[in-house]
């Protein structure tokens, strides 16, 4: 029986974790990436792993640096789009898109499905707009690894982590949140599918959510990491809740939680929705992810890898709202103060 064939779009951190573990799951996996990161990916990628402290070595896949190059490969079963918001849509990444759309539409051998892991509002429906694909062949994907590259930051130790084996390490990562990687249902079989082939790594699992339930999960959870941005990336356990920032952040919260993307369940939300109980969850997962310094990594990756895309993923919930008559006054001054320090 032929391996699974997986392109990855991206090979940073999340890229690379996701390729680490489809790969033990017996996929054979294709990085397409900028011709500089080629270098990179000519010798093995050793990972560090805070759950057992131990490093793992990652060589089996092969890399393409020119997008075309896919309409000349034989089809793949899946293909997972790392790229943040801004890399996918500006015009590189544009064109990416389209080309993934002609390899999909032209592939007879195999029924390729697309993961779809960037995170900004309505990225699917712009998604399947610019590469002309059916509703059918796109899930949202989203990763709760947490992965870094230990070249671009080095975020605070606790025990037990090794720093002698974390200094050998390319990227770092732990998967301790559950399940590790996750697939909206908006594309049944397609889910199904990549939830299936990830689950049979052993070593990590892919659950399914609905599509509402996700969306609502994930765009007013950028106005937390707003307010953390101006606490200065605390502790959340530390967070005095009673602030006006925090409440200020939470008041954006609901109101992008009460926008019409969200339906009902977005509107039951906002009303029961408290400064504690965000508080609360974020402070949990800041828990649960130790040894990894959660906030520190927080600041690298939200206050700085990705910080403008966050912004803008604000902004765009503003212009959502005020498409429907809503103010958000609230997230508006949010915006404002984040913008004015940064």
């Amino acid at each position: 029986m032929a391996k699974p064939r997986v392109l990855i779009a991206g090979a940073g951190a999340m890229g690379m974790i996701t390729g680490y573990i489809l790969s033990l799951a017996g996929a054979e996996i294709t990085f397409l990436v900028r011709p500089h990161r080629a270098e990179a990916l000519n010798h093995p990628q050793v990972l560090y792993y805070y759950i057992d402290n131990k490093l793992k070595e990652f060589k089996e896949y092969t890399y393409l640096t020119d997008p075309p190059q896919i309409l000349d490969k034989e089809a793949y079963d899946f293909i997972v789009i790392t790229l943040d918001g801004a890399a996918l849509k500006n015009e590189a990444g544009q064109n990416l898109v389209k080309t993934i759309g002609s390899a999909v539409r032209q592939s007879t051998a195999r029924n390729t499905g697309i993961i779809l892991g960037t995170v900004f509002l309505n990225i699917r429906s712009w998604f399947l707009e610019v590469s002309g694909l059916s509703e059918d062949q796109v899930a949202l994907g989203w990763f709760t690894i947490r992965a870094y590259s230990t070249a671009a930051v080095t975020l605070p130790l606790h025990p037990p982590t090794d720093p002698e084996l974390l200094s050998k390490a390319s990227i770092a990562w732990i998967d301790n949140l559950g399940d590790g990687f996750g697939v909206d249902d908006s594309a049944p079989e397609v889910a199904n599918a990549f939830a299936k082939l990830y689950n049979s790594s052993g070593v990590s699992t892919c659950g399914i959510t609905p599509k509402a339930q996700e969306t609502l999960y994930m765009n007013p959870i950028f106005a937390m990491y707003a307010a953390c941005a101006l606490l200065d990336w605390p502790w959340f356990k530390d967070i005095d809740t009673q602030g006006e920032i925090w409440r200020l952040a939470v008041a954006a919260a609901k109101e992008i939680q009460g926008l019409s993307i969200h339906g009902e369940l977005g509107q039951q939300a906002a009303k029961t929705t408290t400064e504690a109980s965000i508080a609360k969850r974020f402070a949990d997962i800041d828990a649960k992810l130790l040894p990894l310094d959660n906030p520190a990594f927080n600041r690298y990756h939200h206050g700085g890898k990705v910080n403008e895309q966050d912004t803008e993923h604000l902004r765009a919930c503003v212009a959502f709202g005020e498409g429907e008559g809503k103010d958000l006054t609230a997230l508006k001054e949010l915006i404002r103060r984040v913008e004015s320090v940064s």
